[in-house]
């Protein structure tokens, strides 16, 4: 067993060209062959959001504090809550992130082998504007 302190992974910001506003990210878990889990808590300020990306394995998002979204393209958004599970299917391209009003955090769960994310374009304002009206 190996036990992981808080002074083994220090928290990061998010890299700006994947992100809107102010993420932060605590590395919880990486795969270690041969697992292929990583798990990561994700902490978006108010208005904070992914770019548009998709992963080679399903992405589970487990809501833990606040109000957010997450939106598969060409569907409707949807708000996630405390305790709420997102399922988004291998290949799929999505975004999440907190509502505006809220500080949002979830914990994401994804299994890897070699590139785990492939960033597209940042979700525009319009389309976080739209997930309001779902």
């Amino acid at each position: 067993m190996h036990i992981r302190s808080t002074s083994e992974r220090p928290t990061k910001v998010a890299a700006a060209e994947n992100f809107t506003g102010q993420v932060f990210l605590d590395g919880l878990v990486a795969a270690e062959p041969p697992s292929r889990l990583n798990a990561t808590l994700v902490a978006f300020a108010p208005g904070a959001r992914t770019s548009w990306h998709r992963h080679g394995f399903r992405q589970i998002l487990f809501a833990t504090v606040g109000s957010g979204f997450v939106q598969v393209k060409g569907e409707s958004a949807h708000e996630l809550h405390p305790g709420d599970v997102a399922i988004i299917p291998p290949d799929t391209v999505h975004w999440h992130g907190a509502a505006r009003d809220s500080l949002f955090t979830h914990l994401a769960l994804l299994e890897s082998e070699g590139e785990g994310t492939t960033w597209l374009q940042h979700v525009s304002d319009e389309d976080y504007d739209a997930a309001y009206r779902a």
